[in-house]
């Protein structure tokens, strides 16, 4: 396989604090020998672990740009044993869109991986990550949230795994990154993944899901910048102790947490994010819109827990993710 096209700006072996790019060539219209420009920081002082932050691996989610921007900034190397990689908005294209994939190639960089050095620009990307900057790194924190069309309880995550070595080191991390929720976390879709990647090398790997709607609040925000101080200061990379904050665990023990449209409507919720449901409840209702008169459709709970994700929007298409449950401990 060919070397990638990606090429750093910065050195990222050298001691101190460097920002730069990690440049991606790209032929269009408006600049024949232009470039994807994604913005990088690297801190470094001496030997120890190396962590690999990243956000806005979808680009309609900015609890994890805030904090990464404002942490690139702000981190001192003198404060750092070992190294940090930064990288605030990893499929650099669609965050500035604001769109969940890639406005270039369509491409969703958390179903692209491994990559390709000769695939698409987003494809590029996941190729640079998968071979250049996840085998560097010891701990991996990507944040999430919902997006345009998703809100979440603000949770950190991990996931179950054969290794169970890897699984504690994985769900000690999230204990430390001390969300209001902390889940165990069951994909419906895992392959192409950048977690699938990383877990596939050993790597402790964290997310999060933080809220949603396209926006970001001053709470998770918050949230998600005590987080990332919380995770370097659990690696032993970031000076001073992890600042204790009450979790609830969750689980997401099958597919029956999650509840999905079979038609379109207009979507009225019934139960608010973080509120109790048994079995059979209903979540939300679909009023049909064609004409008047006729009966909505229910969604129900299938198991226990509490409300953990909501469809955001108010129209929901078939097929749509309607609600998660999350089975609490």
């Amino acid at each position: 396989m060919r070397p990638s096209p990606i090429a750093a700006t910065v050195d990222l072996e050298a001691d101190g604090v460097r920002h730069g790019f990690l440049r991606l060539p790209h032929s269009r219209d408006d600049s024949a020998w232009g470039s994807v420009m994604i913005p990088l920081a690297v801190i470094r002082n001496g030997e120890g672990p190396t962590a690999l932050l990243t956000g806005g691996n979808h680009g309609d989610e900015y609890e994890g740009p805030i904090a990464l921007f404002d942490l690139a900034r702000t981190l001192r190397a003198e404060d750092v044993r070992g190294r940090v990689i930064v990288v605030p908005a990893m499929n650099y294209p669609a965050f500035r869109a604001g769109t969940r994939t890639s406005p270039i190639d369509r491409g969703n960089l958390n179903r692209a991986f491994p990559g390709s050095p000769d695939g698409t620009v987003t494809q590029k990307i996941a190729d640079y990550f998968q071979r250049t900057l996840l085998p560097m790194a010891d701990i991996v924190l990507d944040f999430h949230s919902g997006g345009r069309t998703l809100d979440f309880v603000p949770f950190a995550a991990a996931h179950v795994l054969p290794d169970k070595r890897q699984e504690a080191a994985s769900f000690a991390a999230v204990a430390a990154f001390g969300a209001p929720f902390s889940m165990r976390m069951l994909e419906i879709d895992a392959v192409g993944m950048y977690d699938t990647a990383a877990e596939a090398m050993g790597k402790v790997f964290v997310t999060t899901e933080l809220g949603g709607g396209g926006t970001a609040t001053a709470r998770t925000a918050g949230i998600a910048k005590r987080g990332v101080a919380n995770v370097l200061r659990h690696a032993g990379i970031l000076r001073g102790a992890v600042e204790a904050r009450e979790t609830r665990w969750l689980d997401m023990p099958s597919g029956d947490c999650f509840t999905f449209a079979e038609d379109e409507g207009l979507l009225e919720p019934l139960v608010d994010l973080g509120e109790p449901v048994r079995r059979g409840d209903v979540l939300a209702r679909a009023h049909p819109v064609g004409r008047t008169g006729a009966e909505p459709v229910a969604f129900r709970a299938r198991l226990d827990g509490i409300l953990a994700a909501r469809h955001f929007p108010g129209l929901v298409k078939a097929g749509d993710c309607v609600a998660v449950v999350g089975v609490a401990d």
